[in-house]
């Protein structure tokens, strides 16, 4: 006779509702299993929202539409923005975008905000964390040769901390994780809160 084993004693299997290559490197890098989904929907774009709540909104968006379908597993969405004087700078359309965002922050201080929400049945928990990243006051060749190195148009703000940010950043305050794309300390804490077992 087979043994049928009852799938709601099974663990919840991780889901990660993100199609970015930063947010799996950094939960791998935490040694945590997990599955890829990526969510189809329509994100809030700059301008809709508060840099917060825009983060925050799109995080839920994406964690509810691949739970709907997952109730038994615990998704995890994600949304990183970065802010600076109340105005949001999303992934840039293209180089000329990317291009203006990087003029208008050099030399100043500026937000990077990434929402998480985590979802599993019924019960979920959202935070958010913030840090800050200086720019040097660099000139345009210096810009110029980042952006011949550096693939922008998928990060939001049209830059990455990890791949040559010495050319532009000059000093960071908060968890250098989240600039990269998820704060994995606090997710780490917020899995374990919702009794999701870690690795050990």
């Amino acid at each position: 006779m087979i043994g049928l084993i009852d799938s709601s004693a099974l663990s919840p299997r991780l889901i990660l509702a993100s199609g970015s290559p930063r947010r799996r490197d950094l939960l791998k890098e935490a040694g945590l299993s997990f599955e890829i989904i990526c969510p189809e929907v329509e994100e809030l774009g700059p301008g809709t929202l508060k840099p917060r709540e825009l983060s925050l909104t799109n995080a839920r968006l994406k964690a509810t539409a691949i739970a709907l379908d997952h109730p038994q597993d615990l998704i995890l969405g994600s949304d990183t923005v970065v802010a600076l004087g109340g105005a949001v700078y999303g992934k840039p359309q293209d180089l000329a975008e990317a291009r203006s965002n990087l003029k208008t922050f050099r030399g100043r201080v500026h937000e990077v905000i990434t929402a998480v929400s985590l979802i599993q049945g019924s019960e979920s928990l959202d935070f958010i964390e913030a840090s800050y990243v200086k720019f040097h006051q660099f000139d345009d060749s210096t810009l110029e040769d980042y952006l011949a190195k550096v693939d922008v148009l998928d990060k939001a703000g049209g830059y990455a901390i990890q791949e040559h940010g010495e050319m532009i950043v000059e000093k960071i305050e908060g968890d250098f994780n989240n600039i990269v794309g998820l704060p994995v300390a606090k997710v780490l804490d917020h899995l374990e809160q919702m009794g999701f077992p870690l690795p050990h």
